[in-house]
């Protein structure tokens, strides 16, 4: 690697690093502003597709706004209506707890095993954990507040759908035009065709957990399988997270390990089959981004923004890989980036 090659790389790091900053300070105003571009790309094509049935352009962002807002309000309310009422029956799986606890200390007595090993779960209070779940929900109308602060950037990021693209190109020379026109629509092409498959295979997963649990009979069914959603645009913690959460709460419900169990196995291989079959199979080779940068972006996005800067990760970096490979002189962060 040339001198001036690992410069770039050294100034595209630190760059980086400022912006993170800025990022955390800024996150009130921000959040909503990166998480209705990402709303942008899955719900723009739905712009786009009033075109071809002649709807008029107002109609479609009007039905477009609306589809999202009763998206947001239905999640919104199901996830807080459920928290809320699994913050207020954790405390009485307290009994079950300490059972399991019994068993296990019994079971690796039998072994010879020491039970100072896990003595950190006696520790564990369900009442601090249901207010723990009850502080993380806030309240709705906090909730209905940043809800409509990021339908007003979807508003108008979707009614100036196309302009934004004139407005870069229209000043620059005719090869520049014609670079940054180019730019602008494998972005939009390659981020829009990645969210609405992952969309669609979140939907999936989110639905086969959800019916798994409601066969089990699992309280707040509907709840993981949202969860189970949403964790799904975060690659790999996100389906981990996903399944180990109902597991645990079966196993609290039923006091039952082997039923515990049971679902265990059946999300795990759900979850095999979803990310090592479907998936690959329909999203092809994606975004060609490496795990390592994908690894990092997860962790240095949630360090910014929490779980949904986790899920906005990966769109992110996708898009700043994309703007890389078209300028030579960041060349070397596309391909440290890249596959």
């Amino acid at each position: 690697m040339s001198r001036d090659s690992l410069r770039i790389m050294v100034d595209s790091l630190l760059l980086i690093f400022i912006s993170g900053l800025i990022l955390r300070l800024t996150k009130p105003v921000l959040f909503p502003f990166f998480l209705a571009i990402f709303l942008y790309f899955l719900f723009s094509p739905l712009i786009d597709l009033s075109t071809r049935f002649r709807i008029p352009r107002a109609v479609a962002l009007i039905l477009s706004i609306a589809m999202a807002f009763a998206i947001f309000y239905f999640l919104g309310l199901l996830i807080y209506a459920s928290g809320k009422a699994l913050a207020e029956k954790l405390p009485g799986y307290s009994h079950q707890f300490n059972a399991f606890l019994e068993w296990v200390r019994t079971k690796m007595a039998e072994l010879g095993v020491s039970y100072s090993r896990i003595t950190f779960l006696e520790s564990l209070n369900f009442n601090r954990l249901a207010s723990f779940i009850l502080n993380s929900l806030g309240t709705f109308l906090s909730f209905l507040t940043k809800m409509l602060l990021i339908l007003i950037f979807l508003f108008f990021m979707l009614a100036g759908r196309g302009k934004f693209k004139l407005k870069i190109t229209k000043n620059l020379e005719t090869e520049r035009a014609l670079i940054m026109a180019g730019l602008i629509d494998q972005i939009d092409r390659e981020i829009q065709k990645y969210l609405l498959i992952k969309t669609l295979v979140s939907f999936f997963s989110g639905s086969i957990l959800t019916l798994i649990l409601l066969l089990f009979g699992v309280d707040f069914a509907l709840m993981f399988g949202v969860l189970a959603f949403l964790l799904n645009y975060i690659p790999s913690l996100g389906s981990i997270v996903a399944i180990i959460l109902p597991s645990i709460y079966a196993a609290l419900q039923f006091g039952q390990l082997w039923k515990a169990l049971w679902i265990l196995l059946l999300l795990v291989a759900t979850d095999f089959v979803v990310a090592n079959i479907l998936e690959p199979k329909v999203m092809g080779q994606s975004l060609g981004l490496s795990p390592l940068a994908v690894l990092f972006s997860l962790f240095f996005w949630g360090w910014l923004w929490g779980i949904p800067g986790m899920i906005l990760a990966v769109p992110i970096l996708a898009i700043i890989k994309i703007i890389a490979d078209h300028f030579p002189s960041l060349r070397v962060l596309g391909a440290l980036l890249g596959k």
